[in-house]
């Protein structure tokens, strides 16, 4: 791999964006305390909360920064990131409303959308996905042709469909793995060094050029907010952050060669996390989207009583081993993987559920 281009297409990129996220991120805590802005469990208890002291939800500001100038300065304005700069800006507005007035879940979920749809709509689609056992399986047909500001344009209703979906899914689905101090960044950091790696495993194609450079782009902005989200949290992402993470790495998914799949294989442990969540909260007769306390995070914290920092750094260690595994996967042993963390992941979290009441919990340390 040729050290230049890793040195332009992500080095630099990182750099950049983790330094703007480093210095951004004191500024907001300031100013969050300074105005009051901090969520104070006293006065606000809810299940699913980790922390005991009062702390700011601004993060979703310096890693929105970040993320907007570094894109500004080494990516071409083009509509696709026109398109992906709409969506990260509305759901920052959106979840700095929610971290300040804690907006409806079913509100933000049209948010969602919104922002989704700037990245549809700025011709980003998942125009196939590869049949692990042989070829592909095309999605863009049928298509809906017509006349907008005298240009031909077309809606490819399965792709943009799935496209939709597949944002506003990961966009959720990532956000819920900001549960406790450094939880988050750290997955997102990996997660988005992965798919840079893996976009400059195609390097002779220069479109994946662009998508190193996000990708990296976005490692470097949660990199630099990292440091303040460890514990002990000086600042917490929110969910302006949380939601930012999943929608940058559901585009760059979509964009990268190796599309979803990899994604799919990189952030498993979280996915297989959320689908099991919704389950469980379905089959209780419960709202999916009502947060509770019953994620793999919280039982490691709460049965297995694993200190928050030893929770993170398993996070990051079974992220990045699973980013290793990625980078040398075909379509069928990624398929093959995602069942072993199903089986794997769903094991665990039913074993917590159901049989670990027979065991008492070991260790004390809550750090």
């Amino acid at each position: 791999m040729n050290s230049l281009l890793i040195k332009n297409l992500i080095a630099l990129p990182l750099l950049f964006a983790f330094l703007i996220s480093l210095f951004a991120t004191p500024l907001t805590i300031f100013i969050y305390r300074r105005l009051g802005w901090v969520d104070d469990p006293k006065k606000r208890k809810r299940k699913q909360d980790t922390h005991h002291e009062p702390v700011p939800r601004g993060g979703g500001i310096p890693i929105f920064l970040a993320l907007l100038i570094s894109s500004l300065i080494f990516l071409p304005l083009d509509k696709h990131l026109k398109g992906i700069l709409i969506g990260v800006t509305i759901m920052t507005i959106m979840g700095l409303l929610d971290d300040r007035f804690d907006l409806n879940p079913y509100l933000r979920l049209i948010f969602c959308f919104f922002a989704a749809g700037a990245v549809v709509g700025a011709g980003i689609g998942i125009a196939f996905i590869t049949n692990p056992f042989n070829g592909i399986i095309r999605l863009d047909q049928p298509q809906i042709q017509f006349q907008l500001l005298g240009e031909a344009r077309s809606i490819w209703i399965i792709a943009d469909i799935l496209a939709l979906l597949w944002i506003v899914g990961l966009s959720n689905i990532v956000n819920w793995s900001k549960g406790f101090d450094g939880q988050l960044p750290g997955i997102v950091v990996v997660a988005g060094l992965a798919i840079a790696l893996l976009a400059m495993k195609f390097s002779a194609d220069i479109t994946q050029w662009p998508v190193a450079i996000l990708a990296s782009i976005t490692a470097g902005a949660y990199l630099g907010f990292l440091p303040f989200n460890f514990y002990p949290q000086k600042i917490m992402p929110g969910f302006a952050g949380g939601t930012l993470a999943g929608f940058m790495l559901a585009v760059l998914a979509i964009l990268s060669t190796t599309k979803i799949g990899t994604a799919i294989v990189v952030l498993g442990v979280p996915i297989v996390d959320a689908f099991y969540s919704i389950a469980r909260r379905l089959l209780a007769g419960r709202s999916p989207v009502w947060g509770d306390r019953g994620h793999l995070h919280h039982k490691l914290l709460d049965e297995w009583r694993w200190g928050k920092r030893r929770t993170a750094i398993f996070y990051w260690g079974i992220t990045a081993f699973l980013g290793i595994i990625a980078l040398n996967l075909n379509s069928q042993g990624k398929f093959y993987t995602i069942i072993m963390l199903v089986v794997f992941i769903g094991g665990l979290l039913l074993w917590f559920n159901f049989l670990s009441t027979f065991f008492a919990p070991f260790g004390r340390d809550r750090r």
